[in-house]
């Protein structure tokens, strides 16, 4: 670890972990060698273990380590705002890799104008790509109009697009989403609470719903030239098949009616429309094809609750 003496900024960064202490140091090591560093980072830690409390009393003694009162990735981060002492706030993956200076640039792009509420670094591994023939229908379908690139947009019920890299493109790109895999916002300008208690465990889409609510009153960017390698770790709740189609249909849903307030008939049928196209998609790919009748039944017991609620 960088033992030089770092400015810190007023920034309080937030880790979500669980069970990943190898993939935790990793994240660490990263963030301590950047130029510029948060002065406070707090660490909610789920684990069934006590790998990454020993890690970060241990080897990062700056750190405040806290043990998680719930499990789950939105409930996590919410303890995590609860104890921020600073007047930004950093919302950091566990296993992120730092390009340098991207803290550096993220810092500078959401200092570059008041009306900026947040900024998030470029994913060098995940990213948008120019889609085939049937993407593009459904993009113009769901969006209504035929644009050159629907990078970074949100589009249809609540379909969320991974900005573009190119080298032409400013440094600062306008988006309408922000994910949570390391995004720096305004505190001032998150809501209360950060994100709802209906996103529970993996928490899938709670970064879409919470950048969506704080673009209704500021400007979100994509910091192309702020990157970091997002090292994705397996975890039990990307091998729960039937689990993770059934939240991502409900969390869509709500994302769609509650935060874009879309809730009439067209929206409905492009909601069904989005979720056939992804079934299809999905049978495209013979490992997703032997797990069909998992991803059905997910939607099916979805489709029950939200019916029923």
């Amino acid at each position: 670890m960088d033992q030089t003496v770092k400015q810190k900024i007023p920034v309080s960064a937030i880790i979500a972990t669980a069970n990943r202490a190898i993939a935790l140091d990793k994240t660490l090591n990263s963030l301590s060698e950047q130029s510029l560093v948060p002065k406070q980072i707090i660490v909610v830690d789920a684990s069934d273990d006590d790998a990454s409390c020993l890690l970060c009393k241990n080897k990062f003694a700056h750190i405040l380590w806290v043990k998680a009162n719930a499990k789950g990735a939105a409930a996590q981060r919410n303890q995590g705002v609860a104890l921020a002492l600073e007047d930004f706030i950093l919302f950091m993956d566990d296993d992120i890799i730092f390009e340098p200076e991207c803290i550096a640039k993220l810092w500078l792009a959401i200092n570059s104008s008041i009306e900026v509420g947040g900024v998030n670094a470029m994913i060098t591994n995940q990213q948008y790509h120019a889609p085939g023939f049937f993407t593009r229908c459904m993009y113009l379908l769901m969006h209504g109009k035929k644009l050159p690139s629907y990078a970074g947009m949100c589009i249809g019920p609540a379909w969320n697009l991974l900005p573009e890299d190119k080298e032409d493109y400013p440094d600062l790109q306008s988006v309408d989403w922000l994910n949570t895999t390391c995004t720096l916002y305004r505190k001032s300008v998150l809501p209360d609470p950060v994100f709802t208690p209906n996103f529970t465990g993996y928490s899938l889409m709670e970064d879409l719903a919470l950048s969506l609510l704080v673009a209704q009153k500021s400007k979100l960017y994509n910091t192309r030239k702020a990157r970091i390698f997002h090292d994705s770790q397996a975890g039990e709740h990307k091998s729960n098949i039937v689990e993770l189609s059934k939240m991502e249909l409900i969390n869509r849903h709500y994302v769609m009616v509650k935060v874009l307030n879309k809730k009439g008939i067209t929206d409905y049928l492009k909601l069904f429309l989005f979720e056939f196209f992804g079934i299809l998609s999905a049978l495209r790919v013979k490992k997703n094809s032997l797990l069909i009748h998992k991803i059905m039944f997910g939607k099916l017991q979805a489709l029950r609750y939200i019916i029923s609620s």
